[in-house]
């Protein structure tokens, strides 16, 4: 499959909780994909989501919350595991790197599975977080 020439990227596209559900089923991130009502609100309330299509297709995302200022904490990168290792992550990185600008830190919380994936991306890793787990 060549996808390099059939990927398209969007910014702030249309994306149905049931397309968000498929993608994080396929990619093997873990997410709420069952509870639909609840990936409409993360839809609805991420400030900038960069999506990548194969046709009408979602294949990947990276959905983000900003004050476009200081900090963007990157809530979810996911590939679908069929287009993984094809530079769509690193591409959906970019784009939002690209409209946050040098000014702004991007943040995100890894899976123990993608703690080697995300230096290649170029970020950095930190010891100085802290977290309150949700309870759902």
């Amino acid at each position: 499959m060549n996808t390099k020439n059939t990927i398209t990227y969007t910014k702030n596209a249309i994306i149905t909780p049931k397309e968000l559900s498929r993608l994080f089923q396929a990619s093997g991130i873990k997410r709420p994909y069952e509870d639909l009502p609840r990936l409409q609100k993360m839809i609805d309330h991420a400030d900038i989501t960069y999506s990548a299509w194969d046709k009408d297709r979602l294949v990947g995302i990276a959905r983000a919350i900003t004050d476009f200022s200081y900090c963007c904490y990157l809530s979810d990168l996911a590939v679908d595991q069929q287009y993984q290792k094809r530079g769509i992550g690193k591409k959906l990185v970019q784009q939002l790197q690209e409209q946050l600008g040098e000014q702004v830190a991007l943040i995100l919380l890894s899976a123990p599975t993608a703690m080697d994936y995300y230096p290649k991306l170029g970020f950095h890793p930190i010891s100085n977080g802290f977290i309150i787990p949700r309870e759902n």
